[in-house]
């Protein structure tokens, strides 16, 4: 099945880029004078010049001139990473799709490159961009973790490291939340196991979620709804420890109340009939 999504990803990859070449007509940035020295150069300064105004496509044929016409050019290499923010720049979703393409180009092809972060963490961003809401489905935000941890795993020391951390952070959020949602979704229903199933691996595997206050108390609630105070009381004192002020600290407070109250109090066990109907066990010897 992943396969075949990927196939169809793919697909789309290349009728877009298709018609993005049909659309340009296969036009080109207007050269330097014949004659002129550092034509390449020319082009790359212009490119950057419309990039700087927002005008994505004039940028994006002065860069995609000069990485096809000049293939040795030093400057090939900013043209190129040009070429993919100029698609990221029109912000729509063909467009965040080819810059993808771009950048990932970028990164096969000059994976030693100085600037590969700078391709990586664009490439994060271009998935990112493709993320649907927490209550829809998340194959695009898993994307996007993965190329945000490969970034993490592969540049160690780049300048770009602290926004791809808080990047890392907002996507990890966005996965969490999707969790937590089903898990809250599965205790309102009285799907109590089910939400253990959600809630439990979202706790332990995302211990930096930004909800987690909300977490802690529907774990507490669930155990209490099965009726295992104890690990209720767990969770309860968890969340008032590390979050005194949050929504649910009024209820946990309420919650603990009445655990305590239960462990102080236990309800009596209905005594066992034996035959005949006395109690069991009374009058034997």
């Amino acid at each position: 099945m992943k396969c075949a999504v990927r196939r169809v990803i793919w697909v789309v990859i290349a009728v877009l880029i298709a018609a993005g070449a049909v659309a340009c007509g296969g036009a080109r940035a207007p050269l330097p004078a014949a004659g002129s020295v550092d034509a390449d150069k020319f082009l790359h300064d212009r490119g950057q010049e419309e990039l700087a105004k927002d005008h994505w496509i004039q940028a994006r044929l002065y860069f995609r001139t000069l990485v096809d016409t000049y293939p040795a050019s030093p400057y090939r290499y900013a043209a190129k990473l040009g070429i993919g923010d100029s698609y990221l720049g029109e912000n729509r979703i063909e467009s965040h799709i080819l810059g993808a393409h771009e950048f990932r180009e970028f990164l096969t092809y000059f994976p030693g490159h100085a600037r590969a972060d700078y391709a990586q963490y664009r490439l994060a961003v271009a998935q990112m961009r493709q993320m649907l809401g927490a209550e829809r489905d998340q194959t695009a935000t898993r994307e996007a973790l993965r190329e945000l941890n490969s970034f993490l795993e592969r540049f160690p020391s780049s300048q770009l490291r602290p926004e791809v951390e808080k990047l890392h952070r907002q996507v990890r959020d966005r996965l969490s939340e999707s969790e937590f949602r089903i898990g809250r979704w599965h205790y309102r229903s009285r799907y109590y196991l089910g939400a253990l199933w959600r809630l439990l691996p979202l706790l332990a595997e995302d211990p930096g979620y930004t909800r987690k206050d909300s977490v802690l108390f529907y774990l507490g609630e669930t155990y209490f709804a099965l009726n295992a105070p104890a690990d209720a009381r767990k969770y309860f004192e968890w969340l008032l420890k590390d979050y005194p002020n949050t929504e649910h600290a009024e209820d946990a407070r309420e919650r603990l109340d009445q655990i305590k109250a239960l462990e102080a109090d236990p309800p009596k066990e209905p005594v066992k009939k034996g035959a005949g109907g006395s109690a069991s066990g009374a009058g034997s010897s």
